[in-house]
């Protein structure tokens, strides 16, 4: 009995780093003043993401695009929507931007992340990020 209580706690032990939850980096996007626009430079591996958080209001129109790595890809969620758990309000990828009229005022997330057959492989993700806002 003491040899299968000692096997379950060593595989519990063993288990663990596999349980580890992916790396999220929130980045607030700053608009310089009297700009409507900003860039950001980042990089992230694997199933990690980055998550770029920007306040807009209902109506206006707001661009997304992302450049470098064709392992870039993002999805933009509206206000009080967290990502893995709503629906997002589009997404886009290296050469895909993403305009919308933004439907409510709040803080708005754009998820930076990589498929998970690149994620698989621990590619590495340098990116552009460039978010418009008018």
């Amino acid at each position: 009995m003491k040899n299968l209580i000692a096997s379950s706690m060593l595989c519990c032990f063993l288990a663990a780093p596999a349980l580890a939850a992916d790396n999220v980096t929130t980045v607030p996007v700053q608009f310089a003043k009297g700009t409507s626009s900003a860039q950001m430079k980042g990089t992230f591996a694997g199933y990690d993401s980055i998550n770029y958080t920007v306040t807009a209001k209902q109506g206006q129109q707001m661009t997304v695009k992302i450049a470098g790595s064709n392992n870039a890809n993002f999805n933009v969620f509206g206000p009080g929507a967290t990502p893995g758990a709503a629906e997002a309000l589009g997404s886009g990828y290296v050469g895909g931007d993403w305009t919308a009229k933004l439907p409510a005022s709040g803080k708005y997330t754009v998820q930076v992340f990589q498929t998970r057959a690149t994620a698989r492989k621990g590619a590495k993700v340098p990116h552009t990020l460039t978010v418009s806002v008018k």
